[in-house]
């Protein structure tokens, strides 16, 4: 028997791990052929299958030799563990948020068993199927009568809220699985139209009632906000799961500090524009220096070139040809200027401004809130060096970790150019320009407050809106928006703090290492794109080589003690 600590051991151990970036792709593909498989978010089939795959690999990487493993492997290890861990966290988030909303979906478990018997082709009875549906009708018209006669007042407006949705995702499921047999099956046509329309049909007038009675959004009203707070738990979870070794209530701390920073700046500007410390009146001023509709996509194209140029001129960052050749610019529509009143990036640009069909004081609101000085930052925050460059390396360099995908890297990288740019004084800047740069930088702040805030309990939508009217200094159209894409269920609680708090990690790792001397701006920022997606903190364990161990846990104090 060869010794597991002899040399003819230790390699044989080598040869038998796993390449971790050949475990994370399978991983990867597996997980998302299970959770495409079964769609139904509801499902205890669903959760089952989940919850059994993402235990069986967490105990399979467990038992690879991670002492023998090279630095990169180790954090492929340990990227990969905590994604695990993560998404066996969320499922039972999840499952514990839908049992608070599961009154209001009793009937669920019929229209389920439907759906996954078609994904599994087990033979149709059609009778039987509209029996199931005629009950299910008969069970959902008792629902919508208790919510109309007041049954379920005591729940939550985030639970009913919650509830609604899911209603709203089982009716659009029993639409696919309804347009998979109609036509096909002459006696599914038969027994099951009739009783399907009518299910149809009382699924959609109670998901109505209970966002009328249960939520307060009436019919036709796209502009009410509602989120589901995750509370100090799942917020401790999340900043556990994105390596940040601070608590929310720290969190919240950092950016009251950074919002002083802002503010304090801020007046700088304005005495520079001959406001005094009456910040606001002078970013009014900012406000109204905007370009005529039709106009914006050139002044697009001209900030885009500025910033490429800055930085290969002064050897900021590679920036590959065919990265800076190939963006593009397109229009975002009115319904969509909504939830993103301003820019959107990544592979091309996606521009907010009015279009004929808006109002005269939509119009005036989107003008505003996209002017010259605020466009100037927020174009090379979407494009170079932002999210273009960021998307167009990481496609090209460990790809597979694109599966780790994190707001602490990927928007903190573009908010971290939005401070280098402001420190930099080469990068020419007017008062005005100045007073731009800082709205956004204030507006990062204030993205910690609130959505914190409002996942701890502590702030509702409303307030989070008047925050950003009253002291950022929104328009009240974009604060909306904000608030909106925020709390929607669409971004991870913590996406909103990633923008600042990732940026002052990469910042304060930009001191450690570049001025000190340890390795160039130009090398810093490529290897930074290269090793692709990760918690930061793990970025600088690569960086400084330093000792890591199965459980790594964070203790980066980036910020230093609050």
């Amino acid at each position: 028997m060869v010794s597991s600590t002899s040399p003819r051991g230790i390699a044989l151990q080598r040869a038998q791990a796993d390449l971790m970036r050949d475990r994370i792709t399978r991983v990867w593909e597996d997980y998302r052929d299970l959770t495409n498989y079964f769609s139904i978010e509801i499902s205890s089939q669903r959760m089952y299958k989940l919850r059994h795959f993402l235990e069986s690999e967490l105990l399979s990487l467990h038992g690879q030799p991670f002492e023998f493993y090279d630095q990169q492997d180790k954090v492929d290890y340990l990227l990969l563990q905590n994604y695990l861990q993560r998404q066996l966290r969320s499922i039972e988030l999840n499952t514990k948020l839908d049992e608070n909303a599961k009154p209001l979906f009793p009937f669920s478990e019929s229209i389920v068993s439907l759906c996954e018997a078609r994904a599994a082709v087990v033979p149709l009875q059609p009778k039987h199927a509209a029996e199931q549906l005629f009950e299910t009708r008969k069970q959902i018209a008792d629902v919508t009568a208790g919510v109309e006669k007041g049954e379920y007042a005591s729940m939550t407006k985030s639970s009913a809220f919650r509830g609604a949705r899911i209603i709203d995702s089982m009716r659009h499921h029993l639409e696919e699985w309804y347009g998979f047999y109609k036509g096909y099956d002459p006696m599914f046509d038969w027994w099951v139209v009739q009783p399907y329309e009518q299910v149809d049909e009382s699924l959609k007038k109670l998901e109505e009632t209970i966002k009328e009675k249960l939520v307060g959004i009436t019919p036709g009203d796209e502009d009410t906000i509602v989120g589901e707070p995750i509370g100090q738990d799942g917020l401790l979870a999340e900043l556990e799961a994105e390596v940040i070794p601070y608590t929310p209530e720290e969190i919240i701390k950092i950016g009251e500090r950074e919002f002083t920073w802002c503010v304090d700046e801020l007046k700088k500007a304005s005495r520079a524009m001959g406001y005094a410390d009456d910040w606001q009146k002078a970013l009014e001023k900012v406000k109204n220096d905007y370009v005529e509709p039709g106009q914006q996509t050139q002044l697009v194209r001209t900030l885009a070139q500025e910033a490429i140029a800055f930085v290969e001129d002064h050897h900021l960052v590679t920036v590959p040809a065919i990265a800076k050749d190939t963006w593009q610019t397109f229009m975002m529509s009115p319904e969509r200027q909504k939830m993103n009143p301003f820019f959107l990036g990544g592979e091309s640009i996606i521009v907010s401004y009015p279009t004929d069909t808006m109002d005269h004081g939509a119009k005036m609101m989107s003008m505003r809130g996209n002017n010259i000085h605020f466009s100037r930052a927020t174009v090379f925050h979407e494009l170079i060096p932002g999210h273009h460059l960021q998307f167009h390396v990481n496609a090209r360099h460990r790809p597979y970790r694109l599966l780790f995908d994190t707001p602490f890297w990927v928007e903190g990288w573009s908010l971290y150019w939005e401070m280098i740019l402001w420190d930099d004084e080469r990068f020419k800047k007017t008062p005005e320009n100045r007073m731009g740069m800082l709205f956004w930088r204030l507006h990062r702040c204030a993205r910690i407050i609130f959505s914190i805030n409002f996942h701890l309990g502590k702030m509702t939508p409303e307030e989070c809106v008047e925050l950003l009217v009253q002291q950022v200094g929104h328009e009240r159209a974009t604060a909306e928006g904000e608030v909106r894409r925020s709390l929607s269920g669409d971004y991870s609680p913590l996406y909103q703090a990633g923008y600042m708090l990732g940026a002052l990690q990469i910042y304060a790792l930009r001191k450690e290492l570049i001025e000190t001397n340890l390795v160039d701006e130009l090398a810093f920022h490529d290897r930074f794109l290269r090793e692709n997606r990760m918690p930061i903190e793990l970025f600088r364990a690569l960086m400084l080589n330093l000792p890591l161990s199965r459980e790594y846990q964070a203790r980066w104090r980036f910020y230093g003690d609050l």
